[in-house]
């Protein structure tokens, strides 16, 4: 079994100082099963960083193994620099904020967000400084005379959050925590997750099965599948230069088209043969040393949609439009496949007025937005 590896391409950020997590090796096994498969990553200091996958696919294993709840297979924790595999979950420099909240509903936010500071015994002065402090941060200064059930769900997420960061750890883990929030409530928290994280200083290891959350609040991003990181780097590059085809099709929407990938130099722009459509021309995303069996990636939002006969390009079918504001999401029979494409509704209105089911489109697109890879 070898070890995997993950980094970011490219980097030219790397820290001096040492990470704020270092993972060498780690590993989780149950009954004989990997949940989490040997790999090695390094979280900055100060960095918002998401581990993102689907349900089951070890990123909760994979978190509780960084804050001691679990231990590993084989493998080494780091915080700061320091070894703590073997040390309690109560000893280590972190805290943890989950999706329940956990807030005593006998004691005042005030309370509530001072508690560990007192188990700490910091002095009162220093511990009621400290939670105004951090009642400030999350702008529930004024409330702190209340209690839990007298506050919203997004007022109690953010008690939540002034307690886990009101210590000063080096490292807070945030477990899936604005799953309990509507919709509009969830988007205004990650805006102010990210606020915070950067006012407090502290690195975020921010886990969630939520693409857009993980794309709109983190620095860089772990992509998780059968307990195996498939790739990490800022969300830039994880949506625009996906290297696995389970990154494409997990990060937002994107054409996946069976290919023959030929050989050729990461970067290099190729042709390849699509059953049933012809030779389309993309890019390789990776050093291809012989052809191999591959994925042609292309996002809806690249492929530019005209009338039949107007320039070059594939020709299909629109089979079904969809409206949802700002933009149209259409459904394209090319032959045997069925595209998806996106556009915008001005540009819809401006170029493609009428545009209805049966209608004959061009599809084009540069050779540099469609990304061939082996994996």
């Amino acid at each position: 079994m070898t070890t995997q590896t993950t980094s970011a391409a490219a980097d030219t950020t790397a820290p001096t100082t040492a990470p704020a997590v270092e993972i060498q090796g780690l590993s989780k096994e149950f009954a004989g099963h990997l949940a989490v498969h040997p790999l090695d990553l390094e979280i900055r200091e100060n960095e918002f960083f998401s581990i993102l996958g689907p349900s089951g696919c070890g990123k909760t294993t994979l978190m509780r193994m960084i804050t001691g709840f679990e231990t590993p297979s084989s493998g080494r924790v780091r915080l700061g620099g320091v070894d703590v595999t073997d040390v309690p979950t109560r000893n280590r420099d972190l805290n943890m904020l989950f999706q329940s909240y956990a807030l005593f509903p006998h004691l005042t936010v005030f309370e509530n967000v001072a508690f560990e500071l007192r188990v700490r015994r910091v002095a009162k002065a220093e511990a009621n400084r400290r939670t105004t402090e951090a009642l400030e941060l999350v702008k529930l200064g004024h409330l702190g005379d209340r209690k839990p059930d007298q506050l919203s769900g997004g007022q109690r997420q953010r008690v939540a959050l002034a307690r886990a960061v009101v210590s000063g750890p080096k490292v807070v883990l945030l477990d899936e925590p604005l799953g309990a929030l509507d919709q509009q409530l969830r988007k205004e928290m990650q805006y102010e997750l990210k606020r915070m994280q950067r006012e407090v200083g502290i690195t975020f290891i921010y886990v969630t099965h939520d693409q857009e959350e993980a794309l709109t609040m983190s620095d860089r991003i772990a992509v998780m599948s059968e307990g195996v990181v498939q790739q990490v780097a800022g969300p830039e590059d994880i949506y625009n230069r996906p290297e696995t085809r389970f990154v494409a099709g997990f990060i937002g929407s994107c054409n996946l088209l069976d290919v023959q990938a030929p050989a050729g130099a990461e970067g290099e722009e190729v042709a390849v043969e699509v059953p049933g459509v012809g030779a389309l021309r993309g890019v390789l995303g990776e050093t291809v040393p012989t052809p191999r069996a591959g994925t042609l990636l292309l996002r809806p939002e690249r492929i530019e949609v005209r009338r039949a006969g107007e320039g070059d390009g594939v020709v299909g079918v629109a089979e079904t439009l969809t409206f949802l504001g700002e933009e149209w999401h259409l459904h394209l029979r090319v032959g045997e496949h069925l595209l998806r494409a996106s556009v915008s509704s001005l540009v819809k209105e401006r170029d493609l007025p009428g545009l209805a089911a049966g209608d004959r489109l061009s599809l084009s697109w540069r050779p540099q937005d469609a990304r061939i890879v082996v994996r």
